[in-house]
């Protein structure tokens, strides 16, 4: 039997648990930000909210130049150690879930640019 993450729209509260699940679970870190999903609430009506996840459809990894995100045992998962942080995977994803592991300065003296 095969289980598969699905999202029942109808039912969100948007709480934001999952998020923090997701984040405990997958980076060790009570950090809802790094959860490899969104919740976005579909204003103005109230209590109406959209779930976006990771469906596992694998663009990331066809666009990572290093083959940094391997498919093992039917998932895909980032090998840190191959990773070089050039975040094609992050602009591949169609669900706009993938995101950049970033430390963050509480000055902003230190930021993410472009170099154009």
């Amino acid at each position: 039997m095969t289980l598969e993450l699905k999202a029942i729209h109808e039912n969100c509260s948007g709480c934001g648990v999952c998020r923090l699940v997701c984040s405990l679970e997958n980076y060790r870190e009570v950090n809802p930000a790094m959860a490899a999903l969104k919740i976005e609430g579909r204003f103005p009506a109230p209590g109406d909210y959209l779930i976006h996840l990771c469906n596992q459809c694998g663009q990331c990894a066809e666009a990572c130049p290093v083959d940094a995100i391997p498919l093992k045992n039917g998932v895909y998962l980032i090998d840190a150690i191959e990773c070089t942080g050039c975040m094609i995977c992050v602009q591949a994803c169609p669900s706009g879930v993938f995101f950049e592991h970033v430390e963050a300065c509480p000055s902003e003296a230190l930021q993410l640019v472009n170099s154009e």
